[in-house]
């Protein structure tokens, strides 16, 4: 077959197709018209507040200043084992850097941290939260709600600020939980039960 055989065998074959008219594309702009039931979600989602479940507040803080240090431990905590965090001589595993937010933002960035560190395996870590030095007030803002905050979080066993060399008054080395999957590593590998 030559290439004008095949080109009229082909024409032949397409002789019944209809070009399409409309373009070959999905409708993509929205109705005009709002459905009542697109308006009841719609008054739903405004009625409805969003639950926070971060435990966190921010309300009766107690005021520090650059110089305060943060020193707290959860009963049962060995002495031995908070000297070694107030000395820091566990290493750091993580590092949060609240420097220039809110304190709403640090609210959250704390939460979402703490609960990351026992998800992942993470027992010593470090908060750099400011010595607050520049305020006009000289409250550390930051650093005195952290302090109210790292009490309410039970997967914080204890926390005092850093030695010098990691930031001293302005930031805090802070002791996690295991999770749940490191204590169950933990029986396996000792033989508890």
């Amino acid at each position: 077959m030559t290439s004008k055989d095949e080109r009229l065998a082909f024409l032949e074959e397409m002789k019944d197709v209809r070009r399409i008219r409309k373009a070959n594309r999905a409708e993509t702009t929205t109705p005009k018209e709002l459905t009542p039931g697109h308006l009841e979600r719609q008054r739903a989602a405004v009625d409805m507040p969003v639950r926070d479940n971060n435990p966190l507040t921010s309300s009766m803080v107690e005021p520090l200043t650059a110089r305060d240090v943060l020193s707290w431990q959860r009963p049962g905590v060995q002495h031995g084992v908070f000297k070694k965090l107030r000395l820091g001589h566990y290493a750091i595993e993580a590092r949060l850097d609240l420097h220039r937010m809110t304190v709403e933002e640090a609210r959250r960035e704390v939460f979402s941290f703490i609960n990351d560190c026992v998800r992942y395996g993470l027992r010593s870590v470090i908060i750099l939260h400011g010595k607050g030095e520049r305020n006009p007030d000289g409250i550390a803002q930051i650093k005195s709600h952290l302090a109210k905050w790292l009490p309410e979080l039970d997967s914080v066993l204890a926390f005092h600020s850093a030695q010098k060399h990691h930031g001293g008054t302005g930031a805090v080395y802070v002791m996690v939980r295991k999770g749940d999957r490191d204590k169950q590593r933990n029986r396996e590998i000792h033989g508890g039960h």
